[in-house]
């Protein structure tokens, strides 16, 4: 559990980086950890390594990539992402928010896509309180 919630926020990592360093200078979409051929070359090593291995500390990495894969995934719904960078610049995603509301945070917040965050916060929940029901 550990190494998915970990993935899940990892490629935003470079937020650091965004605001520390890059003076907030290029979309934090544009940093290689946010590349989907990275995650998807992680989850193919951790794979392998999982076959080779038969368990052990590879078990964690498949769950910290795979994570780190969804969170590319759904930085694509409306977050344009480089889908195929390195080999190509183009932004891609399937929806535009657009600027109607101020804060800017406020468009995203009343954004349909904001209903498929809170479903997958709401079935995280249902399911915490499903096993800890099993457990009791």
């Amino acid at each position: 559990m550990a190494a998915c919630l970990l993935g899940s926020i990892a490629p935003d990592f470079d937020l650091l980086y965004f605001y520390l360093v890059d003076s907030c200078r290029h979309h934090h979409h544009s940093y290689c950890i946010h590349w989907p051929v990275v995650w998807l070359g992680l989850l193919l090593l951790s794979l392998l390594w999982l076959l080779w291995r038969r368990g052990g500390v590879a078990i964690p990495a498949v769950a910290f990539s795979a994570s780190g894969l969804l969170h590319i995934a759904l930085d694509g719904i409306v977050g344009d992402i480089q889908l195929f960078a390195p080999w190509s610049d183009e932004y891609y995603a399937l929806a535009t928010v657009p600027a109607l509301h101020k804060p800017w945070w406020l468009n995203f917040f009343l954004h349909w896509s904001m209903g498929l965050e809170l479903l997958i916060c709401v079935a995280a929940i249902y399911l915490f309180f499903k096993n800890l029901r099993k457990q009791a």
